[in-house]
Parts: structure tokens; C-alpha cells; sequence
């Protein structure tokens, strides 16, 4: 798993209009070969031919059933089929995914390949390989969640001169080690055994991306959200439209600080921005005035990669 890249792709970073610059919602998350796509607004697949991401994707998770987020998925969904998939592929959302998958198989008549429907509960995570997807609930007036991209964590550092102190020799058992296996090593004196607690460090936390979609400020955050390596923000207002952002059921690029500010997050990412606004210096400002870290404000098809902290 160390070796596992994890790259977030903002295909689409506009509110619920598009504009000339700007797709609505949609981001791709890459973590090695699995490819998880958030959201679906209209025009992602141009978006992924823009970015050169392919369609090959293993889940989708729609955060809520305003058309800015989900009106893509009938011409993503179509395109696979037309370029032969025969994969299987689940949609993850709120309450009416197995409706709206139903509509989707109805539309779409014969795609070419299984399409499941996945009811999210708030806390409940899906798992992966490596990882897990927690869905948690946010406040934006209907049914909606955010999700937490939460990696497990690593393996300790390992410990080259002490495992040789203790008789093991350079070379495969090593590798044993390190995947957690209890290894025998035989000198003229005895045989003994040699455990990875002996040699590897304390576990390490893997990544931690958490998108909000859309909400108004979070009251409180699941534990697994405190300390993202990366939070997506709905920041669809500057400040100074703190009163019409209460009053849609979004947030404010103040608002996006405050809450990175509170998770101890690494990064902030800016999405879901109002039609309105050309220029970014507000956003970011009101954003820096809140928070003293690294604040993002992602043209559509920016991609960056998050490391491992150490």
C-alpha cells in the first residue's frame, strides 16, 4: 500500500450553472488503479476527455439528488457501454438511488453491463482494497451526504540494523517483516523466532480526502474527518453573501476555512462556486482569514496528487 499513488482530479468545480470556465460538480479520485468518481454533473465525460482520465471507473458516489450532480451519469454511463464494458458498476447515493438507477436502465434500454444501486447510510463506510469510503450527513435542505476517502494505515518504518542484530539476514525474510509475518532464523547457537514488532515502528495513518458537496456550515464532523490531508468545500459565496448562502442551504469560502481550520485539514479546495463570480482573490481571502494553510481555489481539470506526510 505505500507505494499506492493517490491523485484527485476537479473535473468540475461550478455551482448549479456552468459557465464558459467552469462544469458542474464532479471530482475524480484516483488511488492507484481504482478510479471513484463524486458526483456527476452534466458534461463530465467532455471533462475526463479534457483530462485525459479515460472512462474506466470503479464506483460512483452522487452526494445528492440536485440535477448539477447527477444529470451526467446518463451520458457517462452510455459512453461505457458504447466503448464495451462489461464490468459491473455500483452507484452509490441517498435515499432514491434504486429509483434513479431505474431510471437510468429504462433510458438507457440495454447499457451492456450490470448497473447496482447502493443506499448510503450516514457513517456506514463501503470498503475497498487499502481503504474505505465513508458517507456522512450534511446539511444542504434534502437528503445529502458528504464522503471521507479514508486509507488504512501503513505499516511502521522498518527497522534494517535491528532485524540484523537479531539474526535475520538481509533478503526475503525482510519483506516478510514488513507484511506483518513472524519469521524463524537459525544460527550454530539456536533457532528463534523473530516477530514484526521487533523490528517495525508504530503504525503510520494512510490519506484522508473529505468532500463536503454541497452544505451549509457542518455543527459537528465524524472523528474519521479530523486531520484530511485534503477537504473539498462547498464554497459556492464569498463573505460578503454570507445571508443568501444561509439562505440556499451552501457555504462561504469563510465558511470553508472555518471548517478546515477545525479538522486540523492540510489543504483546502474551494468547489461549487457561484455563477457570479469571475475572479478568485475573495474567496480565497475570506478562506485565509479563517484558516492559515494551504487553500486551493482549482480551475476545472487541475489534478493534484496528495502525498504521504512523512
Amino acid at each position: 500500500m505505500a507505494g499506492e499513488t493517490l491523485h484527485v482530479h476537479f473535473l468540475g468545480t461550478a455551482g448549479a450553472l456552468p459557465t464558459p470556465q467552469r462544469n458542474p460538480s464532479c471530482i475524480m479520485v484516483r488511488r492507484g488503479s481504482d478510479t471513484l468518481l463524486f458526483d456527476c454533473g452534466e458534461g463530465a465525460q467532455q471533462q475526463m476527455m479534457r483530462a485525459r482520465t479515460g472512462f474506466t471507473i470503479d464506483a460512483i458516489f452522487i452526494t445528492h439528488w440536485h440535477a448539477d450532480h447527477y444529470l451526467g451519469l446518463f451520458g457517462l454511463l452510455e459512453t461505457m457501454g458504447f466503448n464495451g464494458r462489461v464490468d459491473p458498476i455500483t452507484i452509490y447515493g441517498p435515499r432514491r438511488i434504486h429509483d434513479m438507477v431505474s431510471v437510468i436502465l429504462r433510458l438507457n434500454n440495454t447499457p451492456g453491463f450490470p448497473i447496482e444501486a447502493s443506499e448510503v447510510e450516514d457513517g456506514v463506510p463501503v470498503f475497498f482494497d487499502g481503504y474505505r469510503v465513508i458517507p456522512f450527513a450534511t446539511r444542504h435542505g434534502c437528503d445529502s451526504f458528504g464522503y471521507i476517502l479514508k486509507e488504512n494505515e501503513r505499516p511502521g518504518r522498518f527497522n534494517r540494523e535491528a532485524a540484523i542484530s537479531l539474526g535475520v539476514p538481509p533478503g526475503p525474510l525482510f519483506g516478510r517483516l514488513q507484511r506483518g509475518e513472524t519469521v524463524s532464523v537459525r544460527d550454530e547457537r539456536d533457532e528463534r523466532e523473530v516477530r514484526p514488532d521487533q523490528v517495525m515502528g508504530p503504525p503510520r495513518p494512510g490519506r484522508t480526502v473529505v468532500y463536503t458537496g454541497d452544505t451549509r456550515p457542518m455543527n459537528t464532523w465524524p472523528e474519521s474527518a479530523y486531520g484530511a490531508d485534503l477537504l473539498i468545500h462547498d464554497a459556492t459565496f464569498d463573505d460578503a453573501e454570507a445571508k443568501r448562502a444561509d439562505e440556499v442551504f451552501h457555504a462561504t469560502a469563510g465558511d470553508a476555512g472555518v471548517a478546515a481550520r477545525d479538522l486540523g485539514a492540510v489543504r483546502l479546495a474551494l468547489v461549487h462556486i457561484s455563477s457570479r463570480y469571475t475572479q478568485t482573490a475573495s474567496h480565497i481571502q475570506d478562506a485565509k482569514k479563517q484558516y492559515s494553510g494551504d487553500v486551493l481555489f482549482p480551475d476545472d481539470c487541475t489534478m493534484i496528487e496528495i502525498p504521504f506526510r512523512d
